[in-house]
């Protein structure tokens, strides 16, 4: 990006390359690995790198900026694609078997399961587009699928971005209710409002994933021999607020709110059980599996979304070196593979933590029993009528 032409210039001579991305939470691209191989790999930790390989005779490896870091690079190419097709298959089973709890159980959902029923089909989303880019990767990052599902999956894997972090938001000021202003507020915890709140939430996260599809392209690039799926901004200054509104709008916000009311219910639990309240032991369980919940979203994306602001600063010249480009690069590709593991990690957490879950589930399973019982008692009975009228 530091080119010694004009900023529009040198942002035009660019931004084709480094805006090809996998999966398009940041959708940006660095020409981060140039070797013999001829090949495109896709970094799909970050969202926003592109390693490509494609001259040939080069011996050393270095990025836009000329920074050394092909053995750096070397393990996210190797690891990458079989660690996202894990993900895929733990994530559609585990929010599957998830969804066809809270759905088919014969009780009503509570308020907090109606958000954490929607959060499963958040996480159901984004495992079900990854697997185009575990294609795309074994296409040699030659884009195989047209125009429309280039825009529909990474606009699905926004939404994910969005849609996941606002339903947390929504479930920690469920508790919050709950917890400090049950008496004033209980009015607000109705299932009619959740559900209404939801849609709400769906509807703004596909709002803010309308860029997504306004600026994503299928274009071919002579140089690589390939139809990539790439972010095609007009200037560098909209790339810079886009991204910018993700960091507020995906984190800063969200995590102000997440840690207000986190700080408060825990502050609230304390002093139930320093009061030995036990009549709200339901509300505690729930408040439990949340607050686990909470924490372990924030461990898996606070320090890729603190990578994203480093890397924004790095676009916008405020921050530069080649130490700090290429460790940042990398980090991205950790924290990002922590942030797709939230997706397994939420169902399994249900189970582990969520007694009330636990509960759901053999219930669901007796209920089946139950009907499958019936079933074949209505069978035997039917066929003992035929056999007697005959």
């Amino acid at each position: 990006m530091k080119g010694i032409q004009t900023e529009s210039e040198s942002y035009q001579r660019h931004s084709r390359v480094r805006q090809l991305t996998g999966n398009g939470v940041q959708e940006n691209l660095s020409v981060s690995h140039l070797d013999t191989s001829r090949k495109m790999t896709f970094q799909p930790t970050s969202f926003q790198n592109l390693s490509i390989a494609v001259l040939d005779g080069l011996q050393n490896s270095t990025n836009s900026t000329g920074c050394q870091d092909a053995e750096a690079w070397s393990w996210v190419y190797a690891h990458g694609p079989a660690y996202i097709s894990i993900i895929c298959a733990l994530g559609i089973l585990l929010n599957l078997f998830v969804l066809i709890v809270f759905c088919f159980h014969n009780k009503p959902c509570t308020v907090a399961e109606i958000f954490l029923g929607n959060l499963a089909a958040a996480d159901l989303i984004l495992v079900c587009c990854l697997p185009f880019w575990v294609v795309n990767i074994a296409n040699s990052f030659n884009w195989p699928f047209g125009q429309f599902l280039c825009k529909a999956v990474n606009v699905g894997i926004k939404i994910n971005v969005y849609c996941s972090t606002y339903f947390l938001v929504l479930v920690s000021i469920d508790r919050y209710i709950a917890l400090v202003h049950g008496l004033s507020h209980g009015r607000l915890r109705r299932p009619k409002y959740a559900k209404l709140s939801c849609v709400i939430t769906w509807g703004f996260g596909l709002l803010l994933s309308i860029p997504a599809f306004i600026f994503r392209e299928v274009e071919y690039f002579p140089l690589y021999g390939v139809h990539a799926c790439y972010l095609a901004y007009p200037s560098q200054t909209i790339e810079l607020f886009y991204n910018g509104a993700l960091i507020f709008l995906s984190f800063l916000l969200p995590i102000s709110v997440i840690s207000f009311c986190t700080w408060r219910i825990i502050c609230a639990l304390k002093k139930q059980a320093i009061d030995r309240i036990n009549a709200e032991k339901t509300e505690q369980k729930a408040t439990i599996l949340v607050l686990v919940v909470l924490l372990v979203f924030l461990f898996c994306w606070v320090p890729f979304h603190l990578a994203t602001m480093l890397d924004l600063l790095l676009k916008a010249h405020i921050l530069t070196g080649c130490n700090l480009e290429i460790a940042l690069d990398i980090c991205n590709q950790f924290f990002t593979y922590m942030g797709f593991f939230n997706s397994v990690l939420n169902p399994i957490l249900y189970v582990v933590v969520g007694k009330n879950f636990r509960k759901k589930v053999q219930e669901l399973s007796k209920q089946w029993r139950n009907k499958r019982r019936l079933t074949e008692s209505t069978r035997s009975n039917v066929s003992s009528t035929l056999k007697t009228l005959v």
